[in-house]
């Protein structure tokens, strides 16, 4: 999609594949969508394309309400891309902006307050603040649409700094006021903002009555029996759990955010009814942290993936594209947590993925910090790194040489040694971590895959990733050809070493309505 012309075709056959890639305005109605809108598709004279949906709303557009383009998955491109503007888009996702102002995010991309917002307004049509609004907005219409908070209580959620600004903003881009755009969710007590239970707990000064429902989108196929099973087969025990049985399961863990602490629950069912998102509740001791909580959910289950692109290219090799056939869909898992992350990469260093759950159990029980009340087996948000840098680790049962490199580890993330943020240079991250004693390139690379989420990683010393070679006849030398989706290449191969029929169904179409 590189000229107009071919993007006005995706909008004609109302192609999802381009849903966040882009972004079109109609200049006779005033308002934008995603290319995949269910309506009349208007004249090409009166289309105009944005990059960006910060970009629409500047040019004067308002989000249309039926294919609401405002709740798209994120554009691949920003996980590929390493350079400032997708270093950028990563950090603004993540709340970056809202927390620390532009010139907090500046800092962290090592360039000027005036570079970043020239170079983004250039590329994106919008600067680090308008995007930043942009998915405040978002964060605002999910809250008045799915809690029963007070107006005044979202908008100060949400991230604005006043309630007019919220006001204004919500005006601007949905064309309705903030309790116009609650009561459209809530008319007839369908919404969940408007049901019975929701209405009380208003009347009493409550919040949601059971977190956060969110169904965040995906595009393309989704492997959801691969995707848990991998993260199932990695639960640490008092951070995560998964309960049900496969094609019903519902993973949980904790997390640690900005304002306080929170827990996720992501349900498989909807996706492995094809709905084309997956269903989570998130319940938060701070909805200010809401926008960074869904994208951590987001990044850990790869939801802004782009299969079409990864299909087209691993599918075309000849050796690779039998195992992308037979599992379309799989995503390369990322991290909620990129220090907790790292800290289970050296955990996983030359043991099998069971003794490194037992032993990332025995380091949450020993030094993690204790909910304020369990939830089902959830007890403990995971280690802190500038705890564990001064921690004995004798717990573990370890050599002295691997919990050294676990000090090692967490010293220099706690001091900014090594820096595994959202928008951190890859490559300068990966050098730092390899300096570390005790850090190979299969450890700093399994860091770089996950809690920085490259998709264009490749582990040809990995055991699973040389046997998954040799199954399908394949050279390691082959992966430079399956560039600049290699991290999906390798779990293609992971997944062929221990291939099994995957789980049939035991959700009904529509489960997840």
């Amino acid at each position: 999609m590189t000229t107009e012309d071919s993007r006005y075709e995706a909008v004609r056959s109302r192609d999802a594949r381009f849903d966040g890639v882009f972004f079109l305005g109609v200049r006779t109605t005033g308002i934008y969508c995603r290319p995949s809108c269910p309506a009349v598709t208007p004249k090409r004279e009166n289309v105009r394309f944005y990059p960006t949906a910060a970009a629409a709303q500047a040019a004067g557009f308002r989000a249309c309400r039926r294919c609401r383009p405002d709740a798209v998955p994120g554009s691949a491109e920003w996980n590929v891309r390493a350079d400032l503007v997708g270093r950028a888009m990563r950090m603004i996702s993540d709340g970056v902006v809202d927390r620390e102002g532009v010139a907090g995010l500046a800092q962290r991309l090592g360039y000027s307050p005036r570079q970043v917002q020239r170079q983004l307004t250039a590329e994106l049509g919008a600067g680090p603040v308008a995007l930043a609004r942009a998915q405040r907005a978002h964060t605002a219409r999910v809250l008045l649409q799915t809690t029963p908070l007070p107006v005044t209580q979202v908008a100060f959620a949400a991230g604005f700094a006043s309630v007019r600004q919220f006001n204004d903003t919500v005006r601007e881009i949905y064309a309705r006021t903030p309790s116009e755009l609650r009561a459209a969710s809530a008319r007839g007590g369908h919404g969940p903002a408007g049901r019975p239970e929701a209405r009380e707990a208003a009347a009493h000064g409550g919040g949601a009555v059971a977190g956060v429902p969110l169904r965040l989108a995906y595009r393309g196929e989704y492997a959801a029996g691969q995707v848990f099973g991998f993260l199932e087969r990695r639960v640490i025990p008092g951070v995560e759990e998964v309960l049900g049985t496969p094609g019903s399961r519902i993973y949980r863990r904790t997390l640690n955010l900005p304002y306080g602490t929170g827990i996720a629950e992501v349900d498989e069912c909807p996706a492995r009814s094809g709905t084309g998102w997956l269903e989570c509740r998130l319940h938060l001791g701070d909805l200010r942290d809401l926008t960074t909580a869904v994208q951590r959910v987001r990044r850990l289950f790869d939801l802004d993936a782009d299969p079409f692109a990864v299909a087209e290219r691993l599918g075309d090799d000849t050796a690779l594209g039998q195992l992308v056939a037979r599992t379309p869909g799989l995503r390369s898992p990322g991290a909620a947590d990129a220090h907790e992350l790292a800290i289970r990469a050296v955990l996983g260093q030359q043991v099998t993925v069971g003794a490194a759950r037992t032993l990332g159990g025995r380091l949450v029980a020993a030094y993690g910090k204790p909910l304020a009340a369990p939830d089902g087996t959830l007890t403990h948000l995971f280690p802190e790194v500038d705890v564990l840098a001064e921690a004995p680790l004798g717990e573990l049962g370890m050599p002295e040489s691997r919990r050294r490199t676990i000090r090692t580890v967490a010293a220099a993330l706690a001091d900014g040694t090594a820096v595994l943020d959202p928008g951190a240079d890859r490559e300068e991250t990966e050098r730092a971590l390899l300096a570390l004693p005790g850090v190979g390139p299969w450890t700093a690379g399994y860091m770089r895959m996950r809690a920085l989420g490259d998709p264009d990683v490749f582990l040809p010393g990995d055991v699973g990733v040389r046997h998954g070679l040799t199954l399908i006849g394949a050279d390691p030398a082959q992966a430079d050809q399956w560039r600049p989706w290699r991290s999906y290449a390798l779990h293609h191969l992971w997944y062929a070493t221990g291939l099994t029929p995957p789980p049939a169904p035991n959700c009904a179409p529509g489960a997840g309505e």
